[in-house]
């Protein structure tokens, strides 16, 4: 007799999401909402005037101490302890050979504050690496999930919505920042960052604020076109602005240089890192030949590549894999990215094709994103 797994966890909104109809489904060990009507409705709303999404699941850590900032350049390949309060930074955690075990969202708080914000799947993973790392500074590592629900706004009309309930200077406030406060009454940390492609904002505050702030959204956003949107439509939208997802683009099996990520490390900052001797190998394999490389492909025709299909050369050889794949409503076309040999990641590259249940379907290599909002 086996025991039988864990029911999902449900966030804060869960009630919401049920009285709004949502496919609730189980991600990463939580009861999420994968869309509330049309997925291509919901994407497109977002790409033209707003989306509201639940991101509750996702893994806040907070690190605080005279050293935090240090303990995070020792576990992290970024430089934190130069990060300014008030501004984040995209950055990876890695294992000794270099391999990705997250990437993160770091958020500097104050001057011995810091929010970090992992995937839900790999939270307890990085709060591990990060309490073990710590281990020799004076900084403490405290468990934030159930301190935080996080609800995002993205899109065009974000600004406007959101500023109609807040007193935070969002105008003011850059892409990869964040300050202190109050949403619909309730205290919040607004972020400038989200994981769509478009301008937006992720907002910090208690689980028990969580139903009156998305209430007061969805009244404040109505007559812009805003609507609730599910992780199915969050999935389309990093796809097309060609933003890896962990687990599909990301993995131990890959370094932040295979990804054409190796930007976020940095070896010129003070003291050793965990990967850093790995890292510094994988960075001088890239700088003179890069095995595989991250790229963008477009359909031809309509059949859409999902992750794991063999993308082949004209020969009929195997030259990568599918990492993601799905239909792009922006383009109209299906669309994926693709680990492929180095030799066929040049924009424009003839005869590549994806082996979608033994046809070979052909497909434009083309250099990632997608899709870039006017700015």
């Amino acid at each position: 007799m086996t025991d039988a797994p864990p029911a999902p966890r449900r966030t804060a909104l869960d009630a919401r999401h049920r009285a709004l109809g949502a496919t609730m489904t189980d991600f990463a060990g939580w009861d999420m909402p994968l869309r509330y009507g049309s997925e291509r409705d919901e994407h497109t709303a977002v790409r033209t005037r707003a989306g509201l999404f639940d991101l509750s699941h996702m893994g806040e850590i907070s690190l605080t101490g005279p050293q935090a900032g240090q303990a995070l350049d020792h576990a992290l390949v970024g430089h934190l302890s130069a990060l300014a309060v008030g501004r984040a930074r995209y950055t990876m955690i890695c294992d000794d050979e270099g391999g990705i075990l997250d990437d993160l969202i770091v958020y500097r708080l104050g001057d011995e504050e810091f929010l970090v914000v992992a995937n839900a799947a790999n939270a307890q993973v990085v709060l591990d690496a990060l309490t073990e790392r710590a281990g020799g500074f004076e900084a403490s590592v405290r468990d934030d999930r159930d301190a935080y629900a996080l609800i995002a706004v993205q899109g065009p009309e974000a600004q406007g919505i959101l500023g109609s309930l807040t007193d935070a200077d969002l105008a003011g406030l850059k892409y990869y920042a964040g300050l202190p406060g109050t949403v619909a009454g309730v205290p919040a940390m607004i972020a400038r960052t989200g994981y769509t492609g478009e301008d937006g904002f992720e907002l910090f505050l208690a689980p028990d604020d969580a139903e009156r702030v998305w209430d007061a959204l969805t009244e404040a956003g109505a007559s812009a076109g805003l609507v609730p949107c599910g992780l199915s439509c969050r999935d389309t939208l990093r796809l097309e602005a060609g933003m890896p997802l962990y687990g599909h683009e990301l993995s131990t099996d890959i370094t932040p240089f295979d990804a054409g990520l190796g930007r976020v490390v940095k070896f010129d900052k003070p003291g050793d890192f965990v990967g850093r001797e790995a890292l510094e190998a994988a960075s001088r394999r890239a700088d003179s030949v890069t095995p595989r490389t991250l790229v963008g492909l477009v359909a031809e025709g309509r059949r859409v590549p999902r992750a794991g299909y063999a993308v082949l050369a004209a020969d009929g050889s195997r030259i990568g894999r599918v990492t993601s794949g799905a239909p792009s409503p922006t383009l109209g076309r299906p669309i994926a990215m693709a680990y492929v040999d180095a030799r066929y990641a040049k924009p424009g590259t003839e005869g590549v094709t994806v082996d979608i249940r033994g046809t070979q379907e052909p497909y434009e290599v083309v250099a990632l994103p997608f899709y870039r909002r006017e700015r």
